[in-house]
């Protein structure tokens, strides 16, 4: 990662509330072809979120404690703060100096911007301003959050607004929090009702519907340089899995998350191709 800091733009994608079991499943039976396509072998890497709750998992990956994969480590990290002691930095690990990732990237000569989803990037009170307030240019709209049927489409519309504008010269950090996923869902599966509400199949149908517009995102993440990709959730939620619903919670369908990270190779508005790694 000292390679890439300072040569390759930066995009983080949160799937925010998405489990692991409905992304593989979505990927094996070719149903997210946009997404599938940069997963090494088509498939998502298992992790453990490091949080239950989009609050402090999003405090922690600002840190550098992106999901940790479900294998016996310990796991180099791609990102850490100066710690002594600390056993996942690395000789390839990118060290910064500040408390956050989103401050070390800005002090490395970053444009940081984040284009809000749930609620605790809403900007409406304190609660609400204290992750998006790391960056130097934060975003988010009511049709951004969770009640919208279209708020990845209006995210990544802003996204691409904020790329487009930006000095040709600047390196860019790209934080987006995808809110679909996020109860209430219902509404991404054709015939589903609000009285009905959210469940397993709607969860998937909302993983479906960002796939069909994700590849905007990329194609204007990696319009002006080079960009390093990571897409993973921030944890997972239950749909009356062993009796429990929701998140917030030590189950496994909360802490275990999909994964992946992968290069966007320039692409130009006229259309170079893309690549992974």
């Amino acid at each position: 990662m000292n390679e890439v800091v300072g040569r390759d733009d930066l995009l983080l994608v949160t799937l925010d509330t998405l489990r692991y079991d409905v992304a593989a499943e979505l990927a094996a039976a070719g149903r997210i072809p946009h997404l599938a396509r940069h997963l090494p072998d088509g498939r998502w890497e298992e992790r453990h979120a490091p949080g239950s709750f989009t609050y402090a998992s999003h405090q922690a990956i600002f840190a550098g404690f992106l999901p940790t994969p479900a294998s016996r480590g310990p796991h180099p990290r791609l990102f850490a703060a100066r710690f002594a002691g600390s056993e996942s930095t690395a000789g390839g690990t990118h060290v910064f100096d500040t408390p956050d990732l989103v401050s070390g990237l800005a002090g490395a000569g970053y444009r940081t911007v984040c284009v809000g989803g749930v609620g605790f990037f809403n900007q409406q009170g304190p609660l609400g301003s204290v992750l998006p307030g790391m960056f130097q240019e934060s975003h988010w709209e009511p049709e951004f959050g969770v009640a919208s049927p279209v708020s990845f489409e209006a995210q990544v519309e802003r996204a691409e607004q904020v790329i487009a504008s930006l000095p040709a010269d600047r390196r860019l950090f790209l934080f987006v929090n995808v809110s679909a996923l996020h109860q209430p869902n219902w509404f991404h599966l054709p015939g589903a009702t609000r009285d009905a509400g959210d469940s397993r199949q709607t969860h998937a149908a909302a993983l479906e519907y960002v796939d069909r517009h994700i590849g905007r995102l990329f194609a204007a993440a990696s319009s002006r340089r080079r960009c390093f990709a990571i897409v993973c959730s921030d944890h997972g939620t239950a749909y009356g899995d062993d009796g429990y619903t929701g998140h917030r919670i030590g189950h496994q369908a909360v802490w275990t998350v999909p994964y992946a990270h992968f290069f966007l190779e320039h692409r130009a508005p006229a259309g170079a191709t893309e690549g992974a790694a």
